[in-house]
């Protein structure tokens, strides 16, 4: 038997997870060097993976099979396609930014006011969601898959409601009781989502008589299963409800500011760019791929759901006065692209929307990041508390200023290329679609410049005069992100030569080609 890679890389993580919450309470920052080394060991095992992976070979590579509930039909089934090796990438990635970033947010407090945080178990909280999200983008097991979906809520939640955001307006008290708020949303929400796709999970095993991805291809394609078209649409829109509430698409997406406001800006990073992928993801692996007639009658309604949410989100991001409420907003608004993306049916949009998943993640974690920084300085989330930032520290403006830019999708910028083939793809199959797409661009450069200008331009606020610039460890974390974003702007290829080939595949589920342009023939 070979070496079972996909598991070792969701198991380190996992295995971290219980070494660092067993560190003893007076030893904190052994536990956040053993929560970051086992992070750094991740993300040397999902670069194994990535160099392992052959974007022209099988579908699904590095296989796992084992019998796991016999009785029920569920396997321990893992396998990995050229778009869960990306996310898998992208979560390795920025899980160690997360942890260096977040190194003093769970740190017991002085005041007697505010109770203790318990360092190691925030660390372990961290590693565990990594753990599970990791496993979530190579299951091919249905039952496995939503298992490890639910799973993931309940260490989330805890990092919500128990390690909020300390720069909160008003008393512990009342800073207690939004965080408990926020986190409770994020768990019903998300729990309902849930509860509605196990039942379409348990109807897709009565309908296939399986919970195996590639025993359900194999069927599909010999003839042997047959669905009828009322009940793969109603299987469908089970699964699809729980991937837009996750993902999160309007209207279901009100949970998604609350928990980034009240939670600390490197959970508030978890929950966008890496937790939130999941969705997109599923929407693309089983609603495509277990649904393909489902998913085609459902484009329509769909595809206007993400252009309210693209306009919707950028209209609200702009209104904002709370910085990370602005950047959940815009969170809604790039989520809205992704999907559009993946329903437009067309190998460019479905491309660029994968491409989407990991720029945006990393283009998000860089600008929260930074943004957590400048909160942490003055003890604000509010706008209109800074002024001048640029003056006193200019590379910490600088730093918030390109992941901006990053998030407007500026040329040369990695967002901007996975953006412009979501839109070529949009429009090529759905024209007035991507007309009303493109305003989502204008209103991402109104909120995000008015937003470097309000906080980082103008005379400096008294409040902000003695703010330090960027140090060593902060560094350490936008530096990297911005280099990254800078590559993947101008060199994208090692992505999209991996993600194509998996985006035929997708093509091919849903029996869909390519629009060819109509040339008028010359006179």
């Amino acid at each position: 038997m070979s070496f079972p890679l996909l598991t070792a890389t969701a198991a380190l993580p996992a295995i971290g997870a219980i070494a660092t919450a067993a560190v003893p309470a007076a030893r904190r920052t052994a536990a956040k060097w053993l929560a970051l080394l086992f992070s750094l060991g991740t993300l040397v095992l999902a670069a194994v993976v990535f160099l392992r992976f052959e974007p022209g070979g099988d579908r699904y590579q590095l296989t796992e099979s084992r019998a796991w509930i016999a009785d029920f039909g569920v396997r321990y089934e893992l396998g990995v396609d050229g778009i869960g090796v990306v996310l898998l990438g992208l979560t390795a990635l920025l899980i160690p930014f997360v942890i260096v970033a977040a190194w003093h947010d769970a740190d017991p407090l002085e005041t007697k006011s505010t109770r203790w945080r318990p360092t190691q178990g925030f660390f372990a909280l961290i590693l565990m969601v990594e753990a599970m999200v990791i496993l979530s983008f190579v299951a091919t097991d249905v039952f496995l898959f939503y298992i490890l979906f639910e799973a993931m809520l309940i260490p989330m939640y805890f990092l919500i409601g128990g390690f909020g955001d300390r720069a909160h307006a008003g008393t512990d008290e009342s800073a207690a009781t939004q965080r408990s708020y926020a986190a409770v949303k994020f768990l019903l929400y998300n729990l309902a989502g849930g509860l509605i796709m196990l039942a379409a999970v348990i109807g897709l095993y009565v309908v296939a008589g399986s919970f195996s991805l590639s025993e359900i291809a194999e069927a599909r394609a010999n003839g042997s299963l047959e669905m009828a078209t009322s009940t793969e649409r109603w299987l469908f829109l089970g699964f699809f409800f729980a991937f837009a509430v996750k993902a999160p698409l309007w209207p279901l997406h009100t949970w998604l500011p609350n928990a980034m406001g009240e939670a600390t800006a490197p959970v508030a990073v978890l929950i966008t760019a890496i937790v939130d992928k999941v969705g997109t993801f599923a929407m693309l692996r089983f609603c495509l791929g277990l649904f393909p007639e489902a998913s085609k009658w459902a484009t329509p309604v769909v595809i206007t759901l993400a252009l309210i949410s693209i306009v919707y989100g950028a209209l609200l991001a702009v209104g904002q006065r709370d910085i990370k409420r602005l950047i959940a907003y815009a969170s809604i608004s790039h989520f809205g692209f992704i999907i559009l993306g993946i329903f437009a049916m067309t190998s460019q949009g479905q491309s660029g929307a994968t491409l989407y998943m990991v720029n945006h993640g990393i283009s998000t974690a860089a600008l929260l990041l930074v943004a957590g920084f400048l909160i942490t300085r003055r003890g604000s989330r509010l706008i209109a508390d800074y002024g001048g930032v640029q003056k006193v520290a200019p590379v910490l403006a600088g730093t918030f200023l390109i992941g901006g830019l990053a998030t407007l999708s500026l040329p040369g910028l990695a967002p901007f290329v996975s953006e412009f083939l979501v839109l070529v793809g949009t429009f090529s199959a759905y024209p007035v679609a991507g007309i009303i797409a493109t305003s989502g661009i204008v209103l991402a450069a109104l909120y995000v410049l008015v937003l470097y200008q309000r906080t980082m331009t103008g005379p400096v606020q008294e409040s902000v005069r003695s703010m330090p610039d960027l140090r060593a460890r902060e560094l350490a974390v936008a530096v990297p992100l911005i280099a990254v974003l800078i590559f993947l702007g101008v060199f994208p290829k090692p992505l999209t030569e991996v993600v194509n080939p998996a985006v035929e595949h997708t093509m091919s589920d849903v029996q869909k080609k390519d629009p060819q342009p109509e040339v008028e023939a010359a006179k």
